[in-house]
């Protein structure tokens, strides 16, 4: 499984800097990810947070070679996938198709390592 493992990578990458971005430029972050939305300050460094919390759980997926969780990696982004189009459909906001443009990228890199290294 170790393809599948450095695609891990990639979603621990997005999250630290998704993350550091939006924790502490908050308003640079959600213009580069193409927001038309106004969130405030402290919800998007909130959401920050958070990323940074579920990317410390990616990175230690990843240092300890946790192949039993790979596939729960994509159970919880294809939840994510899901909510970002909800999100989407609710308030028009490009940011969450870019954001669900990441997101997918990362489930289809991963699953298809996954599937081919389970063979």
């Amino acid at each position: 499984m170790n393809r599948t493992r450095l695609s891990l990578y990639y979603l621990a990458g997005y999250l630290i800097v998704a993350g550091l971005a939006l924790l502490f430029v908050p308003t640079f972050a959600l213009q580069l990810l193409l927001s038309n939305g106004h969130y405030g300050d402290v919800f998007p460094r909130l959401a920050g947070m958070l990323l940074l919390g579920l990317a410390t759980i990616v990175v230690q997926i990843i240092r300890y070679r946790l192949e039993v969780l790979y596939p729960t990696t994509l159970a919880v982004r294809g939840f994510f996938l899901v909510t970002l189009v909800s999100l989407f459909a609710i308030s028009g906001d490009p940011f969450f198709l870019v954001v669900f443009a990441i997101v997918a990228l990362g489930v289809i890199y991963t699953g298809y390592n996954y599937l081919r290294e389970r063979e």
